[in-house]
């Protein structure tokens, strides 16, 4: 789903050539049907099975956006030269990166490219998302990210994150206790990969993210389009890359690929 976000995080789902603004059906009934379909993101061509989000096998193969380094950002290879696409390395993984801190399931510690925020904590379902860090590889934000992973989650809990609104933190005195107890890696990556790869971000301010959610359930289960190609329900929010339904959730973006037909709204 494409987001947007304002005083509340507004979500468009991609249908065919359009997009349907799914805010104004929180309430209504919602259904639509897999067909059966899975094109790949990247070549288009048609796939029995999606495999990392959306491709199909050889693109996760040889893609470098599949790649293991992009879930482990500490093992980046580039330097190696062993990069699938090393172009596709250069403007993506070789540019500046963020770590910070959100507010999802609670607090936890993340990194994303500078293009990727708020993108990012909004698929996360983050309610508060601070930036501490501006470093100068995604190598480095995996490196940095590792040594405060020592001290707070780095991963959501998304059952957690889908029953309700964590409760609210103050990230700023957050940053202030985690800082210096990682001031010495922090020196040590400075050594490694020079004084200026990685810059701390003492001016950034917290950034609120509201999410479209009229009532959170009580017990989660999910819809799998592989096993059951119908959803329906009434619609009762949306938060991170998930569609709420009375009856169930379904993770949007673990079917990206997947070619579905509108029923109602």
């Amino acid at each position: 789903m494409r987001a947007e976000l304002g005083e509340q995080v507004q979500y468009y789902l991609p249908i065919g050539e359009q997009e349907l603004h799914l805010n104004p059906l929180i309430g209504e009934s919602l259904a639509f049907e897999f067909t059966g379909k899975i094109n790949c993101r990247s070549c288009g061509k048609a796939t029995k099975k999606s495999y990392s989000q959306g491709h199909c096998f050889v693109c996760m193969r040889k893609l470098a956006s599949c790649d293991m380094c992009i879930m482990k950002p500490e093992s980046c290879h580039y330097a190696q030269g062993t990069c699938r696409e090393p172009e596709w390395g250069e403007a993506n993984c070789m540019i500046p990166h963020y770590v910070y801190l959100a507010n999802t399931s609670g607090l936890k510690v993340g990194i994303t490219r500078h293009t990727q925020i708020p993108t990012r904590w909004i698929d996360q379902g983050a309610t508060q998302a601070l930036p501490i860090f501006k470093v100068a590889t995604r190598q480095l934000s995996g490196l940095v990210e590792i040594e405060l992973a020592k001290l707070v989650a780095d991963k959501t809990n998304w059952r957690a994150m889908l029953k309700g609104d964590a409760i609210e933190l103050d990230l700023i005195a957050e940053r202030e206790r985690l800082l210096p107890q990682i001031g010495e890696a922090l020196a040590d990556l400075a050594e490694r990969f020079g004084l200026e790869a990685i810059s701390e971000l003492p001016d950034e301010q917290v950034i609120d993210l509201n999410f479209p959610v009229a009532q959170y359930p009580s017990k989660i289960s999910s819809f799998n389009l592989d096993k059951n190609p119908l959803v329906e329900g009434q619609l009762q929010g949306i938060k991170g890359q998930y569609l709420i339904f009375n009856n169930g959730v379904i993770n949007i973006r673990k079917f990206g690929s997947y070619e579905i037909k509108l029923l109602s709204e």
